[in-house]
């Protein structure tokens, strides 16, 4: 089983999002029973809140399932725990450096990388742009579950 954890700042907009996404894609394609899959942020500023109502607005939209969640940080013990950490900017890899030091086993990733682009995923927190957000979401997870796949 792969274990997957989706990091942004706070854990309400773009890591809950990317979270339900895979989850979502994994379920359609029949391999619920291959991943793992949670969520979490570098800060505590949203610890304990839901998901933001755009997120939550957005998988609607849609047709994902908002699935039930709290906001939490990652800790040291999630980089042993799972087999990928991935973060969504630059800003969160300054953020998980912080808690865990180092990666050893070459585990965090920005969620881009997989569709071969080398940038941040757009974040509605400071542009209100859901829509930006879901494409960005919905294209990396996309791209991390085929390369899963191929593997």
């Amino acid at each position: 089983m792969t274990k997957i954890l989706f990091i942004c700042h706070g854990n309400i907009c773009r890591s809950t999002m990317a979270q339900f996404v895979f989850q979502h894609y994994v379920e359609e394609a029949g391999l619920s029973d291959r991943f793992e899959i949670d969520s979490a942020a570098t800060s505590r500023e949203e610890i304990g809140n839901g998901p933001h109502r755009g997120t939550v607005r957005k998988m609607n939209e849609v047709g994902i399932p908002v699935l039930p969640h709290r906001a939490r940080q990652v800790t040291k013990e999630d980089y042993d725990y799972y087999d990928l950490l991935i973060i969504m900017d630059q800003e969160n890899l300054w953020g998980i450096r912080r808690i865990i030091k180092d990666d050893p086993e070459e585990k965090i990733h920005l969620l881009l990388e997989y569709c071969g682009e080398e940038r941040d995923v757009a974040d509605p927190w400071y542009t209100g742009d859901f829509d930006a957000t879901y494409r960005d979401v919905s294209r990396g997870c996309t791209a991390l579950l085929e390369t899963l796949i191929d593997q």
